[in-house]
């Protein structure tokens, strides 16, 4: 997989790295991003802090875990029970299998797209308690744990484009959108830097207009709360790959 990222973090002075962290490994072509939990706030915890220590130790069992191919959710267990730090997190680790397979674990709403001749094939199932509320990985009470996960394999071909994200970008963009700006990639030459850069830049842009339509709005209106316009000002995380086989 040829893999960038872009990262943008919701404006707050007093978190100003956000609260969803990502890794990239390429050479284990492995990637995972989680999404700290907002609702900590209001108990004075900064849960980008648990979001960032438990993919810092993903990398760090993948570095344990180099005897054979990566296992995803034993990388997700490990890290889940080396992290200390107070609040929770959403998690998914995707990694390229040697039979062209995505091996993947998700807990929560962060999660992936995989396009395929301009069109999607597959989009991660979401896992919530209810609107809004998502499941999380955390140690404590009503928090989940690894087990939670929902463990997936996709197969992929040759010239796949991979999107991962945040639900920052997944409540501010419609498939129809991305599937555009996709459209263009080997007209416009976009690198994968290049693609999660502009798919960021639209989500956060939609994430800011109060009026438009959203998925976000979309499911607030399914649920019967309010209205439903407008975009989820959050923390955008997009992770792209290229399949290379």
């Amino acid at each position: 997989m040829n893999l960038e990222s872009y990262y943008i973090p919701k404006e707050n002075t007093s978190k100003p790295k956000g609260e969803d962290a990502h890794f990239i490994h390429k050479d284990y072509q492995t990637i995972g991003v989680a999404d700290g939990v907002g609702g900590w706030t209001k108990r004075g915890v900064d849960a980008g802090k648990y979001a960032r220590e438990l993919m810092e130790n993903c990398v760090l069992t993948l570095y344990g875990e180099n005897k054979g191919a990566v296992n995803p959710m034993v990388v997700l267990n490990k890290a889940y029970f080396d992290t200390k730090a107070p609040g929770s997190s959403t998690a998914c680790i995707i990694t390229l299998t040697r039979d062209n397979y995505l091996h993947a674990v998700n807990v929560g709403d962060s999660g992936f797209m995989l396009f395929r001749d301009g069109e999607m094939v597959y989009k991660s199932p979401v896992q919530q308690s209810a609107f809004n509320c998502p499941y999380q990985l955390g140690r404590s009470k009503g928090c989940d744990r690894p087990s939670s996960a929902e463990e997936l394999k996709v197969a992929v071909k040759a010239g796949d484009i991979l999107v991962v994200g945040s639900d920052g970008l997944f409540d501010n963009m419609f498939v129809s959108e991305m599937k555009e700006i996709i459209d263009n990639v080997e007209k416009d030459g976009l690198t994968p830097k290049e693609l999660a850069w502009t798919l960021a830049e639209v989500a956060s842009y939609n994430s800011l207009d109060g009026d438009g339509d959203t998925p976000f709005a979309q499911a607030k209106r399914f649920a019967g709360l309010g209205r439903g316009k407008g975009g989820k000002v959050d923390d955008i995380t997009v992770i792209v790959a290229y399949i290379v086989i």
